[in-house]
């Protein structure tokens, strides 16, 4: 769990997230029609690395049971054999990990003494 002091006197715990999982749930949120292989093109295009389906449905299972991200299957198409594609979209509160995640972040960013990311 990430620990989030949101004021002095309130301390509100969010969900502890691995980097995979973190990544796939912006992509989610970045990809028009997140699904496994959208959002695995979009992590090699991003990062310049690959990654298995098999594995960004691990990790999207791991996001919908943590209430992240909620699927819904979409429309049948030729071009996969008639077969549905399970689209993903983020959750509200998907959104307010996300948000949460990247406020620690910039705090602790802010923390580093003449860091001068610009010229570094």
């Amino acid at each position: 769990m990430y620990i989030c002091y949101t004021s002095i006197n309130e301390i509100q715990m969010i969900e502890n997230l691995g980097h995979l999982e973190e990544s796939v749930l912006l992509l989610v949120m970045i990809v028009e029609e997140a699904y496994g292989v959208s959002i695995g093109e979009a992590y090699e295009k991003k990062t310049g690395q690959s990654i298995s389906i098999p594995a960004i449905h691990t990790v999207l299972k791991r996001l919908e049971k943590k209430g992240m991200v909620r699927s819904r299957m979409g429309a049948a198409t030729a071009e996969r054999g008639g077969r549905r594609k399970r689209i993903f979209e983020a959750t509200p509160y998907g959104f307010k990990v996300i948000a949460e995640i990247r406020e620690n972040r910039l705090q602790l960013w802010s923390l580093i003494p003449k860091l001068d990311i610009q010229h570094g």
